[in-house]
């Protein structure tokens, strides 16, 4: 969890794949309401719409976008690393952001002013 934008006051919703673990962040950092954990994998669009809404709902809108999940594939030769692991890495570096940045045009879009 990036905590300097809630240092400097702004109201930060952060994502990731264990709820837990941003719920117990947020709580750390001391921003009470200014801090919104959710639970999203950014690879999903379904997930991706959830956050952005929850994101809106919780806020009433969207001015910044920080684009920041990504992940390795695991150490081994090339030509062991089954599919499925290399398509989990374009989903969560590739897809996530494009997936993110296309709803953050939409609410960025939709708001006055805009984002």
């Amino acid at each position: 969890m990036h905590l300097a934008p809630l240092a400097e006051g702004w109201s930060v919703a952060h994502a990731g794949r264990r709820k837990e673990l941003l719920d117990k962040a947020a709580a750390d950092s001391g921003a009470g309401e200014r801090a919104l954990a959710v639970a999203a994998d950014v690879g999903q669009p379904e997930s991706v719409k959830g956050l952005f809404a929850a994101t809106k709902a919780k806020f009433g809108r969207l001015d910044l976008l920080f684009n920041n999940a990504g992940m390795g594939a695991p150490a081994m030769p090339m030509e062991e690393l089954p599919v499925e692991k290399w398509q989990a890495v374009v989903a969560a570096n590739l897809t996530g952001t494009f997936l993110c940045c296309q709803e953050a045009i939409r609410i960025m879009k939709a708001q006055s002013p805009k984002g």
